[in-house]
């Protein structure tokens, strides 16, 4: 765990375990190191990241929760990422073009503990190359992005993943909600 610190600390990149599938992330207040997952998963930079937080307060403290995100967080029984606006000491680069960005809370532990030692949001996106299948364990990934980051996590590498992705919700302050992927 803290050798992942270090290089998350030091602006490098990591392929990891996630709630869902496995995921290549970085410091997400890091504008350097978003740049370089850019780069890994040949991405335009018009397609915005997510980013993942371990507690109800490191979610506050990015945005304003509308009471309708507490409700759809509790009620939801697979992980749900969802997409706020106004987003506060987040580099411009990992906002989508509305200036809104993504976010799951996410329960799993390995996460929470790395979120917490890490002590910032961590970016969370697909491990492959931009436009082809999502890894649902380690071996699906592609050895071009192995080599690419600084670090593969050695856990779970066996376990195939319950989750092919997220639930993706768009929620406004008002409380409107619109459902981008189920």
């Amino acid at each position: 765990m803290q050798k992942i610190i270090e290089i998350l600390k030091s602006g490098g990149t990591i392929l990891y375990p996630t709630d869902t599938i496995w995921g290549i992330g970085c410091d997400a207040t890091n504008p350097e190191a978003v740049q370089k997952i850019f780069d890994i998963k040949k991405r335009e930079p018009s397609k915005s990241f997510i980013i993942l937080v371990e507690s109800e307060k490191r979610l506050q403290d990015l945005v304003d929760v509308p009471e309708m995100a507490w409700e759809i967080m509790d009620l939801s029984e697979k992980p749900v990422t969802l997409i706020y606006d106004n987003p506060k000491g987040l580099p411009k680069e990992l906002l989508a073009e509305d200036g809104s960005i993504g976010i799951r809370w996410v329960k799993d532990d390995f996460l929470r503990k790395l979120i917490t030692k890490l002590n910032k949001p961590l970016v969370s996106t697909s491990a492959n190359l931009s436009g082809q299948k999502s890894p649902m364990k380690f071996s699906d990934i592609s050895p071009e992005i192995v080599a690419a980051v600084d670090f593969a996590v050695e856990e779970n590498r066996e376990k195939v993943s319950e989750y092919s992705g997220s639930s993706i919700i768009r929620i406004w302050k008002d409380n409107r909600i619109k459902v981008i992927r189920e």
